[in-house]
């Protein structure tokens, strides 16, 4: 049996988490793109270490910032946690905001060809002369599926698309509607965490900010900034705050619209984790802002477990 916890980012996923584990016998995985990164702590709400000594999170700092983790390399990762987890007898608890690695999970990989370098060089060239924007809009005419739902900063996925189209001649959306079978072993119990009120959403944003740059997300981002392994162009550091934080310290806008763009964005991935959710089938829903949210969860828990 496999416990999902999924929802968008500053509803209190964590929290909740930290709670569930006090009461079942949980362990968690997580499922997010940017906690996998050492060194990115406070820019990706990392839990404490206080935290993680109460309840030890998976695959969490499992790359450097200058390495590339994908979603099939999560789909490997988890499965290895997951058959261990449930090896020592507990319950895998799957808990995070990437609606990605959660849909490879549940639905298996799609067969998509392997990279060639020299196209990603050529892709990565074109990137920085002319523009991700204008790979995206070239993305748009080729395959208007996958465009849609790739943001035209997303410099990852717009050069895989590209990539793809060039290699086979096919749009990458074709190869997306054939997946790998999933893995149907485990029973898959899915608990949704959402916001019921868009204000309180994007309030909980904008703290959550703030007690970042309280925390020291200037520094944290300075010191990636001065390690000469590392540019802006990686996954890592075009996550949700870093690349604004970047902009900022490149002195290409203010303190103040580096935090209202960081806002802006965070809010428009909300925005894309919820569309997301939609999409999956059989999720329980529970409203972030309940009061009694863990009484809520532990009931729901309870019921699975046959209890």
């Amino acid at each position: 049996m496999i416990f999902c916890l999924m929802g968008p980012t500053a509803c209190g996923k964590t929290q909740l988490a930290v709670e569930l584990v006090k009461h079942f016998p949980f362990e968690i995985i997580s499922v997010d793109s940017a906690m996998v990164y050492r060194e990115m702590n406070i820019g990706t709400a990392k839990p404490t270490p206080d935290i993680l000594q109460k309840a030890p999170h998976r695959l969490i700092d499992v790359r450097d910032p200058k390495e590339t983790y994908s979603v099939g390399d999560f789909y490997q990762d988890v499965w290895l946690h997951i058959e261990d987890i449930i090896t020592k007898g507990h319950l895998p608890l799957l808990v995070g905001g990437t609606m990605m690695y959660f849909h490879a999970h549940l639905n298996g990989l799609a067969s998509l060809p392997k990279g060639n370098l020299d196209i990603r060089h050529h892709l990565q060239v074109r990137g920085q002369k002319q523009g991700w924007e204008h790979l995206h809009d070239e993305l748009s005419k080729i395959d208007s599926v996958a465009a849609s739902r790739i943001m035209p900063h997303d410099q990852q996925r717009i050069q895989r698309a590209l990539e793809v189209y060039y290699l086979t001649g096919k749009p990458i959306s074709s190869f997306q509607r054939h997946h790998t079978a999933p893995r149907t072993k485990y029973v898959v119990h899915q608990l949704g965490l959402v916001p019921e009120k868009r204000t309180w959403c994007h309030q909980q944003i904008a703290g959550r900010f703030s007690n970042m740059l309280a925390q020291g997300f200037v520094d944290e981002v300075m010191t990636l900034a001065s390690r000469h392994d590392l540019n802006r162009d990686l996954p890592s550091l075009r996550a949700v705050g870093y690349r604004e934080m970047l902009s900022y310290l490149a002195q290409e806008i203010s303190y103040d619209t580096m935090c209202e763009k960081s806002i802006i964005a965070t809010r428009q991935l909300v925005k894309r984790q919820l569309t997301w959710l939609r999409r999956f089938t059989g999720l329980h829903v529970l409203f972030a802002e309940a009061n009694n949210l863990f009484d809520q969860a532990a009931v729901w828990v309870e019921e699975k477990l046959g209890k």
